[in-house]
């Protein structure tokens, strides 16, 4: 007897069991189908919708974003009117009875545009508040829908970006294309290992101060030249904003800058008056008699020119007449012997003979 009853104590403790992991088991079902209060009083709600939008029964449905309730059933209600194709029943918690007054509107929303979709009331300003199994008015859904509809071209687009980028990659994978080549070329690699050897060498000699660039480094020498340099050419610049010098005269004597501005005002009306066609050079600029004078003169010149260098004239003979020029030539050579006796004995010719008759 003592048997049966710790058997019948074990079954008891067993059905316990099961029963409190049945409970725990419906409210979970409850807790993810969305409901808030699985325990609680709820009331009956409809709106009437063109197309349901793929939305299924179970789904959320918020007051201002907040849980409220499920959608209990999703129905066609075969109208005429495409407005009212689609009837969705919504289960709600009493207790949000008060707080959804009856101009309130509900329409379809989303967390994102790939998200979940769910039923929101967006609340009113009525003071007086729905009924149980009262419609709720639904609100126009064009911007829910335009927003879907543009999510497609979206998902296009990303899934051609996708594939280009796949692509890409396995471009690159394969050590093709330029970006490829860098990455999977072992000449490329060893290239630019090479480079980077010589780069090490060159660093190297600029640190132990060897070539030109290292002295220039680490000379102490040459960087006092450099500093000495620096210095001179800091002081120049200093007389020159003191006035020293020709240079800081030019800069900063007054009297210096009135003589060119006075020597700048002359040289304006000197221009002034050459274009006016005032004096000499003014009318040599601005006189057509003085330029036709001159051009004709220039003719002139170049006839006569001309004719010397054809032979006419005595210039013209004495150019291009040799026989001329080495008559010319004889009589200076016996001019030049003459000259050379008179020198030498000079009695020769300068003697006076008298007769006497």
């Amino acid at each position: 007897m003592a048997a049966s009853n710790k058997v019948a104590w074990a079954q008891l403790k067993v059905g316990v069991l099961a029963a409190a992991a049945l409970a725990i088991l419906v409210l979970l079902v409850f807790l993810m189908t969305g409901a808030n209060n699985p325990f609680g009083e709820k009331f009956d709600a409809y709106a009437f919708f063109p197309d349901s939008v793929a939305m299924t029964e179970g789904s959320v449905v918020r007051l201002n974003g907040i849980l409220v309730g499920k959608v209990k059933r999703i129905e066609l209600t075969g109208s005429a009117d495409t407005r009212r194709a689609v009837r969705m029943t919504m289960e709600i918690d009493r207790r949000f009875l008060s707080s959804i007054p009856k101009d309130s509107e509900v329409a379809f929303s989303a967390e994102n545009v790939l998200g979940t979709k769910y039923l929101n009331i967006q609340r009113g300003q009525s003071h007086e508040t729905i009924r149980p199994n009262d419609e709720i008015k639904a609100r126009d859904d064009k911007d829910f829908m335009e927003m879907l509809r543009s999510a497609y071209p979206l998902l296009d687009s990303m899934q051609s970006i996708l594939t280009r980028v796949d692509h890409m990659v396995a471009q690159l994978e394969s050590g093709k294309g330029s970006i490829g080549k860098l990455l999977y070329d072992q000449e490329l690699y060893n290239k630019v290992n090479s480079i980077l050897d010589d780069f090490q060498k060159v660093t190297h000699a600029l640190a132990s101060g060897q070539g030109t660039l290292g002295a220039l480094l680490y000379d102490e020498s040459l960087y006092s030249e450099i500093r000495g340099t620096v210095k001179r050419l800091d002081d120049v610049i200093s007389g020159l904003q003191q006035g020293e010098g020709t240079a800081g005269r030019l800069l900063k004597d007054p009297a210096l800058y009135d003589e060119l501005k006075q020597s700048s005002s002359q040289l304006r009306v000197l221009v002034t008056n050459l274009n006016a066609g005032k004096g000499t050079a003014g009318k040599l600029l601005t006189d057509d008699t003085a330029h036709a004078r001159i051009i004709a003169t220039l003719d002139r010149l170049n006839g006569t020119l001309d004719k010397v260098n054809s032979g006419q004239g005595t210039i013209g003979q004495l150019m291009v007449n040799p026989a001329l020029y080495e008559s010319l030539v004889g009589t200076s050579t016996e001019l030049n012997g003459l000259m050379k006796d008179f020198r030498a004995n000079p009695k020769k010719f300068l003697s006076i003979k008298f007769h006497l008759f």
